[in-house]
């Protein structure tokens, strides 16, 4: 309880993708999985069909990601392909987040919730994604992105508004509005969001 009154005073929260983290880490994990799983490969027609449909605005982004992780069904071991993927990939955390990081930090970030705990984990900040289920790949819930990222956090937080927001998105603007400051990321530089957020 002490620690949930810690976080509600004050907090920074991070995007995760292309934010803190150097890429998309589910792409990579995807390619990760890929490489060591060659039954992975059956699933790229139907991976590269919904991505299109997603493109024209035929389907929404959930049920694309869903088709996505479907992939997951051929991964024999899919905790312990994480917890080698991390292994790997973990040193693409970037370095100005290595230097402010702070034991409140909350990452708010559209990819699975499974992938995403080793490094929160690591890092020691509490997480909000996606709840995908790691062996089927189906969703529970909405894709955590744009504003469903906000009800999510104000599901976990209640009232509290994050002192500071980063993200390298403007799909995150619902995130930025919510927070007192807001920050865009390009590489290893943070700037001011644009305004109005």
């Amino acid at each position: 309880m002490q620690r949930t009154r810690r976080i509600r005073k004050a907090m920074n929260a991070y995007d995760f993708d292309n934010t803190i983290f150097r890429g998309d880490s589910t792409a990579r994990f995807l390619a990760f999985c890929a490489r060591r799983y060659p039954r992975v490969w059956r699933h790229a027609p139907a991976i590269l069909g919904a991505g299109a449909l997603f493109l024209l605005g035929k389907v929404e982004k959930t049920a694309f990601k869903q088709k996505m992780f479907e992939f997951l069904q051929d991964v024999p071991d899919v905790e312990a392909a994480v917890s080698a993927f991390w292994q790997k990939n973990a040193r693409r955390v970037r370095a100005w987040y290595q230097a402010q990081r702070r034991e409140d930090d909350v990452i708010v970030s559209a990819s699975p919730e499974f992938l995403l705990a080793p490094i929160a984990a690591q890092l020691g900040a509490r997480l909000i994604a996606s709840r995908v289920d790691p062996f089927t790949g189906q969703y529970d819930g909405e894709n955590c992105h744009g504003a469903e990222k906000v009800r999510r956090f104000q599901a976990e937080f209640g009232g509290a508004r994050p002192d500071a927001f980063y993200s390298d998105s403007l799909s995150d603007a619902p995130m930025a509005r919510l927070a007192t400051r807001a920050y865009l990321v390009r590489g290893e530089r943070v700037l001011p969001w644009p305004e109005p957020r």
